[in-house]
């Protein structure tokens, strides 16, 4: 019997492990599954895991109001070599690019326990493009043991790295696993929650996401002109943002869109209410990677609001465009999308991140780890 410790502390993390999660679980024979949570995003991980009938072993509390970057990972560190000294695991897996990732990874290479990274190789090759995310990646694969990457290009980027390709495996991203498990009930609740919200959602539905780091200043002003401007042409369009908490983020948004009666701004989004949005939006601007890998299951065109991303895959089947914070780019490609109909503006190509298998491939190549 083997112990797994998952290590996750975000929405996406929890989004992008459940399956795997579920997937080790049905082999209690092998394997003792432990779930820690760093609470890095506390309502959204807990939340989500809900949604997936999952619990979090252990729970670390580990963030606290205005930390700067080394006083979040001081505290990650110290909490996880507890866990660590307590549970002592067989392996660690770990998914992404957050400050849980880095200090996961640290902890468990400090113990001499074998790394698994769920969704390596992603990379932008610029250290402060997203910051700090690419470094922490970087630093992440130098450790893993195994290296889950969702497409051939993310194994290219490790094997430039020198990564020994052995340790390397191809398996898709996760994340279209997690979409696969929404039954229709689900989906039929969120449809009630945006009832309940007098929120219309038809064929005008534009999605918004902003909240990375990078965007914060003067990017994040130019974000919220551009949606000005389009609320103000589309008036018959239904804008809605989930606005993230980060004072840097939801205080300029609330000041200059709340005035908007097409604009919606709402708290953040439950996994099934967020997808629901997607899988209904004719269009959606976004600086998120997770949505990036989403939004092409449902054929919705997405504007990435960054100047590099490590998804590069959707730009290449061009289900995705790179516009950065350029209030000019935004404003014109959101135009040609919304003064067409949605009918004719669905992507047709097939989404690049994933079919569906990737948990029980990764499943597998951890059983072909431990029979070595």
């Amino acid at each position: 019997m083997k112990t797994i410790l998952f290590v996750f502390g975000t929405r996406p993390e929890v989004i992008k492990l459940a399956p795997v999660i579920l997937e080790l679980k049905n082999h209690t024979d092998k394997y003792n599954v432990i779930i820690c949570n760093t609470e890095q995003q506390k309502e959204l991980s807990n939340q989500t895991l809900s949604y997936f009938n999952l619990k979090a072993d252990i729970n670390l509390d580990c963030m606290r109001p205005n930390q700067s970057l080394a006083e979040v990972q001081t505290r990650i560190l110290s909490s996880l070599d507890k866990v660590f000294r307590e549970k002592t695991p067989d392996a660690t897996i770990v998914q992404g690019d957050t400050m849980t990732v880095l200090c996961g990874a640290l902890t468990s290479f400090y113990n001499k326990v074998p790394v698994f990274h769920v969704e390596a190789g992603l990379r932008s090759y610029d250290i402060y493009e997203p910051f700090p995310e690419e470094v922490m990646r970087q630093m992440t694969s130098r450790v893993a043991d195994l290296n889950f990457a969702p497409t051939q290009k993310n194994k290219n980027a490790l094997l430039k790295e020198n990564i020994d390709e052995e340790k390397i495996c191809v398996v898709g991203n996760t994340v279209i696993d997690a979409l696969f498990c929404l039954s229709e009930e689900t989906l039929n609740n969120a449809r009630k929650f945006y009832e309940e919200q007098n929120i219309t959602i038809n064929d005008k539905l534009v999605l918004i996401t902003a909240h990375r780091r990078e965007n914060h200043g003067e990017r994040i002003d130019r974000i919220i002109e551009a949606i000005s401007y389009l609320a103000d042409k589309y008036r018959d369009h239904t804008f809605v943002i989930p606005v993230h908490p980060n004072p840097n983020v939801k205080t300029k948004i609330h000041d200059r869109l709340s005035k908007y009666d097409n604009i919606n701004l709402l708290t953040p989004l439950d996994y099934p209410n967020l997808v629901y949005l997607m899988k209904n939006a004719k269009l959606i601007l976004t600086d998120s990677g997770g949505i990036q890998e989403e939004a092409p299951s449902f054929g919705c065109p997405t504007l990435v609001m960054r100047y590099e991303t490590e998804r590069q895959e959707g730009i290449d089947a061009g289900v995705s465009v790179l516009v950065g914070a350029d209030y000019e780019k935004i404003v014109s490609i959101s135009s040609q999308i919304l003064s067409d109909t949605k009918e004719n503006t669905r992507l047709k190509a097939q989404n690049p991140y994933g079919d569906g298998t990737s948990a029980k491939k990764i499943v597998s190549e951890i059983d072909k780890y431990f029979l070595q």
